[in-house]
């Protein structure tokens, strides 16, 4: 390798081949096409594009992926048979870069499968590998479970490749058993050890089986491997493989220990994954590294404070770089004052700090009875924070009992100008009941006009937004409350248009006809 190699690192994608083998990720023909495309388009040194032999499907994949890529060597893998090869070749021939990679179990268990001794394995590894690079000049080899053959051995067929016109030599990990300085050591000794090691590359391609597949591969390029097979989104049997986006960060992130390049546009990186995700069947677990749904989000209001005056106080990247927009700071219940007063500036609301605390403490209250509070959430808490009156009428609690068996029952307690009172009534179901308990405790000729009910955000848990409008001797008021528990919202937003209708008697000679209150619950 020049010097100039010697700073590069190779990525070889293999989405195509070991991630669609994961139970249940099957593609379809256009979709392998496509990933395929966005691979080419990111740069993606290699594509893996399929198992040509295993499938006419994978077959036409293959050399469809192979006749349209623009800049990347486009890879078919085989067998160490002759018709594998042959089936390969056939399959990439037409590629701009074409690369056979072929591949045989060398560790004692997988030497057991097709019953040969060492020296007939080393045989056959000379011949189909001198076969392929008959055909290809870019001819991989891999000795499959890699870290579990004896190291004599495994530098013996290693040599045995290189002799036959292998130019990569990839040591797998196959089954994820390996650690860090294990593989670190492992291509070291490779390096020192096998006569021709310095003229060609060495790759890594690592499982995820003990949650190392990263750490794995990074430690095999420190000791001098230049190739890193990988997959989108860490896809590929049992537990996956090293994930591509993985690799490429940690690189780019810690160039000032591991100064070495690729050519990987990181812009492309949030994209292709939602899109092999979508494909695939197989959704990002939302605390995946750089990809994940959580991976740039921050929620603890110590966090959303220290991101608010320097997002490297908790970013070690950008999420731009990566193709996001932006840092997200989703508001709940471990959210401080800085995060919310960033949010209403975002949704354009300026508030006081006494208005703040007052929007702060029913903030905390919603966000303990919901997982996500949305924008919505927040501006229906504004608009209670800047509601002007005092209240007359105060609910103290509600309890409603409805179902199939009877008409529904309404426990009230409220305050009613500072005297707590209670009742209970039935009703024909629990808003009716509930409606018939305010009027018990608080007796008026006001007549309901208007009772809607809206969702404010989505799911189970979002908050029901109820509007009532009342008309008492020509006067009208309008009382609106979100709450998650919808009879409990239909109380307040009844009890804040009694509460208006209060405040328009107490105000003798005012020309309004209409008075709006707004709360939240």
């Amino acid at each position: 390798m020049t010097d100039q190699a010697k700073d590069r690192v190779y990525i070889f994608d293999t989405t195509l081949r070991d991630g669609e083998q994961s139970p249940g990720a099957t593609m379809t023909h256009d979709e392998k096409l496509e990933i395929a495309e966005l691979l080419d388009e990111m740069g993606v040194d290699i594509i893996e594009a399929g198992f040509p032999i295993a499938s006419e499907g994978d077959f036409r994949a293959v050399s469809e992926i192979a006749e349209r890529a623009k800049t990347s060597v486009i890879c078919g893998l085989a067998r160490a048979q002759i018709n594998d090869i042959d089936r390969c070749w056939e399959a990439v021939k037409h590629a701009a870069r074409p690369r056979i990679h072929t591949f045989i179990g060398t560790s004692p268990l997988h030497r057991a499968i097709p019953n040969l001794t060492m020296d007939e394995m080393a045989e056959r590894i000379h011949q189909t590998v001198t076969h392929a690079r008959n055909l290809c000049d870019n001819v991989q080899w891999s000795p499959m479970d890699a870290t579990r053959t004896e190291h004599d051995y495994l530098c013996r067929v290693v040599e045995i490749a290189i002799k036959a016109g292998a130019t990569t030599i990839n040591i797998p990990d196959t089954v994820g058993y390996t650690a860090p300085r294990e593989s670190a050591d492992l291509i070291k000794m490779l390096l020192e050890r096998v006569p021709g090691a310095d003229d060609i590359i060495f790759a890594t391609h690592c499982h995820n089986d003990l949650g190392m597949a990263t750490a794995n591969s990074l430690a095999a390029v420190e000791a001098g491997a230049r190739q890193i097979e990988c997959t989108i989104n860490g896809l590929g049997e049992r537990a996956g493989n090293t994930a591509l986006e993985e690799v490429v960060m940690a690189l780019k992130v810690r160039g000032d220990i591991m100064p070495y390049e690729t050519k990987i546009d990181t812009r492309k990186i949030m994209h292709i994954s939602r899109r092999v995700a979508t494909v695939s069947g197989f959704p990002v677990q939302f605390n995946k590294a750089i990809v994940g749904k959580n991976a740039f989000a921050h929620e603890s209001g110590i966090h959303q404070d220290g991101m608010l005056k320097n997002k490297e106080t908790f970013e070690i990247m950008r999420p731009e770089d990566v193709g996001l927009a932006g840092t997200s700071l989703p508001l709940g219940k471990h959210s401080g004052r800085a995060a919310l007063r960033a949010k209403l500036k975002d949704l354009g609301v300026e508030v006081g700090d006494n208005q703040l605390k007052d929007i702060f403490v029913r903030f905390k209250d919603l966000a303990d009875r919901k997982k996500e509070v949305f924008d919505e959430d927040i501006l229906a808490l504004v608009t209670a924070a800047m509601t002007d009156g005092a209240d007359h009428l105060e609910i103290v609690s509600l309890k409603v009992v409805c179902g199939t068996g009877g008409p529904a029952e309404a426990t009230l307690e409220m305050e009613v100008g500072g005297e707590e009172k209670s009742c209970v009534m039935e009703g024909d179901g629990p808003v009716d009941a509930t409606f018939k308990a305010v009027r018990a405790l608080y007796p008026n000729s006001a007549r309901l006009q208007l009772y809607q009910v809206n969702a404010v955000t989505e799911g189970t848990d979002a908050q029901a937004t109820v509007s009532v409008r009342l008309e008492e001797d020509g006067k009208i008021a309008t009382g609106q409350s979100a709450d998650t528990d919808t009879v409990y919202a239909s109380a307040k937003a009844y009890v804040n248009a009694l509460n208006r209708l209060h405040v328009r008697r107490s105000k003798t000679g005012s020309d309004q006809k209409e008075i709006s209150y707004k709360d939240v619950g």
